[in-house]
């Protein structure tokens, strides 16, 4: 079992153990938070909801339709006046917006909390492992302008228990997510030392976890993910996340199975960019992603339904997105549409 730890890393404080989930309303700075969440995750902590002073679902579809509508929700609700902690992530003056939940749950929080402003702060409890909580990497809610600043989440509270509770094969597919942004970290230009170390620390704990029949290890997936989101929060994306990023915005693939069934191809399109940053992983990160892929029970495009001509849309689209810069040299809509291709 990994080690419990509180990290004040700048303005956040993120809370990682078996447990800490228990005390999760008293991290957050006590009770009448916003609470943004779904029905399964609601019920895995329901003192969250006990304590929140109001709650929203947030259902399917696109952060910016969803942030839209949980941001109209949030200017409709009159916080209560209460007194907090002497924390500075729990500042009375600002409405807290915690998420309990995944990816999409975190990133519309974010979006919710940069929208209201006036201090307002993310929270987040996460369910799965996206790494949302740890980047300020989201879209804006629809009708907010883009110049508007992102936001980070100010208190992670990261309770194996809960991060690591999916299903094995969801598991398989969000571990391979959060191994897509710990490979791809140390090959952008943003690369620094500090984030290649908690990539390559995240690789190795996420690669691990899947051991030969022996369950996996859900606290070492819960802190490889926490690191994988640290280090791409540090660096930035690049051709990988382009492309997964691109299949889902298309509707073609949940964002777990996107970056799952992509990340054994692309990770060979890194390698021939950045040979001597993927060859400090290790491991051979094409075969390790291959072989945890094999456990989601999905292993090419097609099995999700998507045909040969859809393709070609998405490499266009994803041929146009600037943060292909970042992995250079850029992939063009050639390169993109045959790595789609390999993928079908």
């Amino acid at each position: 079992m990994v080690r419990a730890f509180d990290w004040h890393d700048g303005e956040r404080l993120i809370r990682f153990g078996r447990g800490v989930a228990a005390e999760a309303v008293e991290a957050l700075g006590g009770p009448a938070f916003l609470l943004l969440t779904t029905s399964r995750a609601g019920a895995v902590l329901p003192a969250a909801g006990e304590a929140a002073a109001a709650v929203h679902h947030v259902g399917p579809g696109g952060v910016p339709e969803l942030a839209a509508e949980a941001l109209e929700w949030a200017h409709s609700i009159e916080l209560p006046a209460v007194a907090t902690a002497a924390h500075s992530w729990a500042r009375p003056h600002g409405a807290r917006v915690v998420a309990l939940g995944g990816g999409r749950v975190i990133d519309v929080a974010k979006a919710v909390a940069a929208g209201l402003g006036g201090g307002a702060r993310a929270m987040a409890i996460p369910t799965t492992l996206s790494g949302a909580e740890m980047t300020r990497v989201h879209r804006h809610a629809a009708g907010v302008d883009e110049s508007k600043p992102r936001v980070r989440c100010a208190v992670v509270v990261c309770d194996p228990a809960l991060a690591a509770s999916q299903p094995d094969d969801e598991l398989a597919a969000s571990a391979l997510n959060a191994l897509a942004h710990a490979v791809e970290a140390p090959c952008t230009v943003n690369a620094n030392p500090v984030a290649t170390l908690a990539a390559h620390e995240a690789a190795r704990l996420l690669v691990g976890a899947f051991g030969d029949d022996q369950p996996p290890d859900r606290d070492a997936l819960a802190l490889g993910a926490l690191l994988a989101g640290y280090a791409l929060d540090s660096t930035g994306y690049g051709l990988h996340h382009v492309m997964a990023q691109t299949l889902v915005r298309h509707g073609l693939a949940g964002h777990g199975l996107a970056n799952a069934v992509l990340l054994p191809h692309t990770a060979e399109a890194l390698r021939r960019r950045s040979g001597a940053e993927m060859d400090a992983f290790g491991v051979d990160v094409a075969a390790a992603a291959a072989r945890v892929r094999a456990l989601t029970g999905v292993t090419r495009l097609r099995e999700l339904g998507v045909d040969e001509a859809a393709l070609d849309a998405c490499a266009e689209e994803a041929a146009a997105r600037p943060q292909l810069d970042a992995t250079p040299p850029r992939a063009g809509r050639d390169e993109l549409r045959e790595i789609y291709g390999a993928a079908l």
